[in-house]
């Protein structure tokens, strides 16, 4: 009878631990036909197939454990790691959580169990996983760090910045900042998060993400030949790196360097850069390559405002029909209306936004397509101040009436509406003499729109200060000028939002009034 040594338990140790995992797992095989319940052999295995991306053989592996020993903590979380890298994030939650009851008091199990309710967007249960982790292990930065994740994709920006301060006190490590610039963003604070990024890249000087955020931080700064410099040494870092080349491209096409954008957005593969690549080709005439590529662009995505813009215009441009069943007739979906508390002399509403916009702490952000007039940066709505809070409900109640207006509409802009309403993104507009807005869309949202806090009353043409509404926009090459528009001449307390496919701008204003707005953004969850 064959007697199994514990010298063969160590030298498969030692050549998993000197990383030669293909022979420990030969070797862990081989012993296995003689000694099958020997746990040692079905663990090193185990590990030895994870190491190698043999994730399916793995997680057999871990079982054929639990089926000998179902009391072993350390392997139901291998176990549940193993089936998150599988994408079985339900199968791994599971087993995270035996773990816990086996060994409540294992660590590790309780911040991937975070990073696994994370995944799933279940953000409260992932919260509570993270805080337990720090409870028992207080100097677990990378937990703080998650902590502080959620709290950014909550808008709990106070809280994320706090976490990701924490865990940098903890570790003085490159994430860390990189992170707390990406929180100090979203709050609207541009110059903080520039130091931040600057921070992250002293200890990692060849991340071509930091870079390239830096980049962009500057060019919203308005600082463009620094931004140039930052996004081009991102590419130049890694030629390969997607968000390196979106942002450059991003920066190219806002500069009209179409051209230059087409190749960098093709380079990408990220987000919507199928979307803009078909932008650049439009504004530069090239319709032959557009058409070709505008049919295999429509035949992956049926829910894209961008492509719905180009597909619309290109048809009324060409006599063709539009192709595209996101939104086409995407004026028929405008709404024009008002928020009642802001037209309430009773209410306060009005008087705080205003004060609050004036006095809040919040980074303007350079918009080349505004005129005489400043923007915010950051998302307001996001914010902590009552009187944000509250416009945002008022503008839900209005959007959610509106789609049960609309809703047995047959089109994708009506079907994929989306079930929760959250502003991606929201923002305050102020224009002084003169100030206006070039026709542009906004590609990233769903619904865009604006509430009005203050209007010039005093005007030399009665369409000053309106808002103009087209299929047509953002000098996008013309083959005849017939194409629909509305004008809307909005008062204060009104509020106007339509598809984000549709071109809207604004019109120039004379008198020394100023003319107020908070825009807004929103779109799907998973868009």
């Amino acid at each position: 009878m064959k007697v199994f040594k514990s010298s063969d338990a160590n030298d498969l140790i030692q050549l998993h631990q000197s990383n030669q995992f293909a022979l420990a797992e030969k070797k862990a095989k081989a012993l296995l036909e003689d000694f099958p319940k020997e746990l040692i052999l079905h663990n090193v295995l185990g590990v030895s197939l994870e190491a190698q991306n043999k994730f399916k053989e793995a997680a057999d592996s871990y079982r054929n454990i639990l089926k000998i020993q179902p009391q072993f903590a350390e392997i139901q979380f291998n176990l549940g790691s193993v089936l998150y890298q599988m994408g079985d994030s339900e199968g791994a939650i599971l087993n995270y959580q035996k773990a816990i009851q086996i060994k409540p008091d294992l660590v590790v199990a309780y911040f991937n169990l975070g990073i696994a309710f994370q995944s799933q967007s279940q953000f409260d249960k992932a919260l509570s996983a993270y805080k337990k982790a720090i409870e028992l292990e207080p100097g677990f930065y990378e937990a703080h760090g998650s902590l502080g994740a959620v709290y950014l994709l909550q808008g709990e920006f106070d809280e994320a910045i706090q976490a990701f301060k924490q865990s940098l006190k903890i570790q003085d490590h490159a994430r860390g900042h990189f992170n707390l610039g990406n929180a100090y963003r979203n709050q609207g604070h541009l110059e903080e998060a520039i130091q931040s990024y600057r921070k992250a890249l002293e200890k990692n000087p060849q991340d071509a993400e930091v870079c390239s955020v830096i980049g962009d931080a500057l060019w919203h700064q308005g600082e463009i030949v620094q931004a140039n410099r930052w996004l081009r040494e991102a590419v130049s870092i890694n030629p390969e790196n997607p968000i390196a080349n979106y942002n450059l491209a991003t920066f190219l096409h806002d500069n009209k360097k179409f051209q230059d954008a087409y190749e960098f957005y093709k380079a990408s593969q990220l987000n919507d850069w199928e979307e803009r690549s078909l932008y650049c080709l439009y504004k530069t005439k090239q319709f032959d390559i557009f058409d070709k590529e505008l049919s295999v662009a429509m035949g992956k995505k049926n829910t894209s405002p961008l492509l719905a813009t180009l597909s619309t215009h290109y048809a009324k441009n060409f006599a063709k029909k539009d192709r595209y069943n996101f939104c086409p007739d995407p004026l028929h979906f405008v709404f024009h209306g008002q928020v009642d508390a802001l037209k309430d002399p009773k209410d306060n509403l009005l008087q705080s936004l205003l004060s609050d916009i004036t006095e809040a702490d919040i980074s303007e952000r350079m918009q080349s397509r505004l005129v005489n007039g400043i923007q915010s940066s950051g998302n307001l709505f996001k914010r902590k101040d009552p009187s944000f809070k509250r416009l945002s409900q008022e503008i839900t109640l209005l959007i959610k009436k509106y789609y049960d207006h609309y809703k047995h509409e047959d089109s994708m802009f009506i079907k994929a509406f989306p079930k929760t309403i959250e502003f991606s993104s929201s923002w305050f507009v102020k224009m002084q003499t003169g100030g206006h807005l070039a026709s542009h869309i906004h590609e990233e949202g769903w619904i865009s729109g604006a509430v009005y806090l203050s209007i010039p009353q005093q005007k030399k043409h009665p369409d000053e200060g309106g808002i103009e509404l087209s299929i047509d926009g953002d000098d996008y090459p013309r083959m005849h000028d017939d194409f629909e528009k509305k004008l809307y001449l909005p008062q204060v307390g009104d509020v106007v939002f339509f598809p984000s496919s549709v071109f809207h701008r604004t019109i120039p204003f004379s008198s020394n009034e100023e003319r107020i707005c908070i825009a807004f953004d929103l779109k799907p969850a998973n868009f």
